[in-house]
């Protein structure tokens, strides 16, 4: 029974328990009647049945929870600086970017769980290493996809309840404002399709393909799109990669937006490899999203945060990053990852 209970709560998870979005559709390749779909996967389409959900969950190994050291970050000084450049990890796929007097945040998740509800799912072993009540003001939020550990209603609610006299813009993926709409959140939200861009000040935020998919319902499977995003600034140009598998779609971001100055790349939830490899990298696999994009630095995100989202062991993916980098014979303060928590300044 403890089984079958876990999987259906899997499937909760998974799909969710919204009514579909509908929107229109351009003619485009990934573009279809029913949706979105990947550029260079065979089946383009992906999704994943519920007989593979149900194997993978009965035949997984669950992962051991660990105690990450975490770094106490400088709130009073995150909080008030508009003048120097730094990166937090906040947790999972969350940074706080500020830059040229900007503060920018990547798919907020300031909750205890990647879940619809708040008494099952994913649960982080680490909590958010700036709870939402201490983030400095947000000037731009950008979100990746709808999946739960991505896209956090009570975070972004949040957000908008703290910041009422100086809203955010938050740019999403195309189809994704009618979500935002249906919380309460009405001004400010940009959806953009890929290689669509918007303005915000002199920055230029650009809606880049990667290979993913989008659930937040049993039945609204790719109804919304997903992308990663480049943040174009006078100075420098970040990539944030959201969640993804490997594709040739990172040599198309490099060749169109040439060298990162700063990326942020998945490097957990790759296990098992007939499940999770169309959908998520691996360490391995990140290293060269990073070749691909011509990064002159790159951190590891997407691990050590939710415990039983993957079946790799929770420490796992830093290791393998090293050993990737170290067999590219790469300088090996190119690709990093961070302690949860930790500021790194000047970037």
């Amino acid at each position: 029974m403890q089984v079958i209970a876990r999987i259906f709560l899997c499937l909760v998870l998974l799909f969710g328990c919204a009514k579909p979005i509908r929107i229109s559709m351009k003619n485009l390749p990934h573009h279809t009647d029913k949706g979105f779909q990947n550029n260079y996967l065979p089946e383009k389409i992906m999704t994943k049945s519920l007989s593979e959900v149900f194997r993978w969950r009965v035949t997984r190994k669950p992962q051991e929870p660990i105690e990450f050291k975490r770094v106490e970050p400088d709130l009073s000084f995150l909080q008030s600086n508009r003048t120097e450049s730094t990166l937090t990890w906040i947790g999972h796929s969350t940074f706080l970017w500020q830059h040229q007097g900007v503060n920018l945040i990547t798919d907020p998740h300031l909750t205890n769980r990647a879940s619809p509800v708040g008494f099952a799912g994913p649960k982080r072993v680490v909590p958010p290493a700036i709870s939402l009540q201490d983030l400095p003001l947000i000037d731009i939020v950008v979100i990746s996809h709808n999946h739960y550990d991505h896209l956090d209603k009570k975070s972004v609610l949040g957000i908008m309840k703290r910041q009422k006299k100086s809203p955010p813009v938050f740019l999403v993926p195309l189809g994704m404002r009618a979500w935002f709409k249906k919380i309460g959140i009405n001004t400010g939200v940009i959806e953009l399709d890929w290689w669509e861009s918007h303005q915000v000040g002199d920055w230029t935020l650009n809606a880049v393909p990667v290979q993913h998919w989008s659930r937040r319902a049993l039945n609204d499977t790719n109804r919304v799109l997903w992308a990663g995003w480049v943040i174009d600034t006078p100075k420098k140009k970040l990539f944030f990669a959201g969640d993804t598998g490997y594709s040739q779609d990172f040599l198309d971001i490099g060749k169109k937006f040439g060298r990162m100055d700063l990326s942020l790349i998945p490097i957990g939830a790759y296990a098992p490899r007939w499940f999770m490899k169309d959908m998520h990298c691996s360490p391995e696999e990140a290293v060269q999203i990073h070749l691909d994009v011509g990064s002159r630095r790159s951190i590891g995100m997407h691990w050590g945060t939710f415990l039983d989202l993957t079946d790799e062991p929770m420490e796992e993916p830093p290791a393998r990053l090293r050993k990737a980098v170290t067999a590219k014979n790469l300088d090996p303060q190119c690709f990093i990852t961070l302690q949860h928590g930790e500021t790194l300044l000047g970037i």
